[in-house]
């Protein structure tokens, strides 16, 4: 299998999990650079909103089933390089962390070595670890594992929080402190992130896809602040301009007030975040990341006020006393 182009133009890329958070940035950018998209989505119609990113015919979406290797076979087959973004932060219902994070990236390496793709691009996270007791990060860990025995070639990027319009990290907080007295402080918030632009997620991916001597390479995505998660709260409150509380809340007393709240379709906190709030989310000591890249990450304070602006009292084109 040879390298792909320095530039991707008229290269076909494949994506799983397009329509997501972090797959609208990397289509968005792909698109830029000239690549024939291909998107996996459930429902193509949904995800129609994509086709203005790139040029007539540029970008195609198919409706099928991430979990079906038969829609993963037809979507793959004819693609040079496939990404994969499919995750979730907690399971809810059929979307189960050991089907779509541990077992699915097996399954794309397989079938993207079968369809003789040149290139494999996986999005997993910091703190993933198959021997982990938190069953996010396991099954992360798993899931890279996975993978690099199916396609040894893979390239894994690992990013901390991730943040940008739309994120469902500073929008659910701030949303939340417009109605609450204060916002949350789980054990102290001692525990530290390092949150990461989408956009620079995205150039990451298309970065990868340039230099074949990425292939077979993990990369920690953490952007320039590593903050604590008190410091992410204060800093929340801070940006849309109301006074609100900082509550702090034992770790024992939430991992009880988690039972009942799991019995919840949609529970706002479950027992297995319980547990990863306790440790660190930033990019470990001597692992490649951005620098490796050629990449210089953007700062919060860069991106996080234009959209946090909304939450103002008054909202954000609020006249100015």
């Amino acid at each position: 299998k040879g390298c792909l182009a320095m530039k991707l133009k008229d290269v076909t890329v494949t994506i799983i999990g397009g329509t997501g958070f972090v797959g609208r940035a990397i289509v968005e950018k792909l698109a830029h650079e000239g690549a024939a998209i291909k998107v996996l989505a459930r429902n193509a119609e949904r995800a129609k909103f994509l086709k203005p990113m790139g040029g007539v015919g540029q970008i195609s979406i198919m409706t099928g089933n991430a979990l079906e290797a038969a829609d993963q076979g037809a979507i793959i087959a004819g693609s040079d390089a496939v990404i994969n973004t499919i995750g979730i932060l907690a399971e809810n219902g059929p979307q189960r962390f050991d089907a779509l994070q541990a077992e699915l990236p097996g399954t794309i390496g397989r079938l993207a070595d079968e369809a003789g793709c040149k290139r494999v691009i996986h999005i997993s996270a910091i703190g993933a670890d198959a021997s982990s007791a938190i069953k996010y990060a396991a099954s992360k860990g798993r899931g890279e594992t996975n993978l690099l025995d199916a396609f040894k070639k893979a390239t894994i990027l690992r990013p901390s929080l991730v943040f940008g319009a739309g994120d469902g990290f500073f929008n659910r907080f701030a949303s939340m402190a417009v109605m609450a007295p204060g916002l949350p402080v789980i054990g102290g918030g001692r525990n530290r992130v390092q949150p990461v632009f989408v956009g620079d997620v995205a150039d990451a991916v298309i970065a990868s896809l340039k230099d074949d001597a990425t292939a077979g390479k993990t990369y920690e995505l953490g952007g320039p602040e590593v903050m604590t998660f008190r410091e992410v709260m204060a800093y929340i409150i801070g940006q849309i301009k109301r006074r609100r509380m900082l509550i702090p809340v034992p770790h024992a007393v939430m991992m009880m007030a988690s039972i009942p709240m799991g019995l919840l379709p949609n529970p706002p906190v479950t027992r297995d975040q319980l547990k990863q709030l306790k440790l660190d989310n930033v990019v470990a000591k001597g692992a490649k990341g951005f620098d490796d890249l050629g990449i210089s990450p953007v700062p919060i304070e860069l991106v996080v006020p234009g959209y946090l602006a909304r939450y103002r009292p008054g909202g954000r084109f609020a006249l100015k006393s």
